[in-house]
């Protein structure tokens, strides 16, 4: 099965429009995945999902039906859900994935997130039919797709998702941003992790990986729960992956700024001798698989 890939918010932490981010982008964490039977998945909900939402607005055929996996509830990732517009149409249908945070559930996260006190609409003045789906197992289906998960290294319950189609064989991907591959922080994974999450990722044609540092910067935020590009490179090389793509780009970091960081990644990643294609996500940037 063939699917497409496109990027409607790369940027880490907060939301950093202008010229200086114009062919980076400016927007937090969205990712959509569309199957070649319409069906579509988002990987988090940071400010690119408004977009998306006016786009599937405008080329609407029939109601919606949205499905949006959530790697965790940190602002960045569920800011733009508010403002999602397929919300405020009835007839379409929209589940939201995702872990529980401590003892609190995702549905409970998301209706303070909409609680009046901060947002003027609340959850359950939505027209569209909402369903919030609890993630307690590592392997399930939505569509077109098998999904797979693995705990992250990030402050919070983080989890990374691997895509693969669900029907035939066919190319697969993984989305990890906020996860913190080297030394730093206290994350409740197990001392297996690293070789276990390799395994994870082993043989991926995409990888879509948290690159929010250069390796200078990392050393003023060991525990912050993120990754530079030399480590996101490594990483992809060990799985095999055939194409990484750099994530979560740091809100200091401006067009001028990634240009460097890609040119430094590549270089990288050719000193190591292992074959990869190695880019930054773009908004608007699309892959096909």
């Amino acid at each position: 099965m063939a699917y497409t890939v496109t990027f409607w918010g790369t940027r880490g932490s907060i939301p950093t429009p202008g010229p200086a981010t114009a062919r980076y982008g400016g927007n937090t964490p969205c990712v959509a995945v569309e199957g070649a039977g319409g069906q579509l998945v988002v990987l988090d909900a940071g400010t690119g999902i408004r977009a998306l939402g006016l786009d599937l607005v405008a080329k609407q055929n029939g109601a919606a039906r949205v499905e949006i996996l959530l790697s965790h509830a940190h602002w960045d990732h569920i800011q733009g859900l508010p403002h999602f517009k397929p919300f405020f149409a009835p007839g379409n249908t929209v589940r939201i994935w995702g872990s529980r945070q401590g003892t609190t559930s995702l549905e409970a996260i998301l209706r303070q997130q909409m609680d009046p006190a901060v947002f003027p609409v609340p959850l359950d003045a939505l027209s569209a039919q909402l369903t919030v789906q609890q993630v307690d197992t590592d392997d399930f289906l939505i569509g077109d797709f098998r999904v797979r998960t693995i705990k992250l290294r990030h402050p919070g319950t983080t989890l990374g998702f691997r895509l693969t189609p669900a029907k035939a064989s066919g190319p697969s991907m993984a989305y990890v941003t906020d996860n913190e591959l080297g030394s730093g922080g206290q994350y409740e994974v197990p001392g297996s992790w690293r070789r276990g999450f390799v395994a994870f990722l082993k043989g991926v044609d995409l990888l879509i990986h948290d690159a929010m540092y250069t390796p200078k910067e990392l050393e003023q935020h060991r525990g912050w729960g993120h990754s530079t590009y030399e480590e996101a490179v490594t990483l992809a090389q060990d799985a095999g992956a055939k194409k990484l793509v750099l994530f979560h780009h740091e809100p200091e970091h401006g067009d001028k700024e990634m240009d460097a960081l890609v040119a430094a990644a590549r270089k990288f990643a050719k000193s190591r001798g292992e074959p990869l294609q190695v880019v930054a996500a773009q908004e608007g940037m699309r892959v096909t698989l």
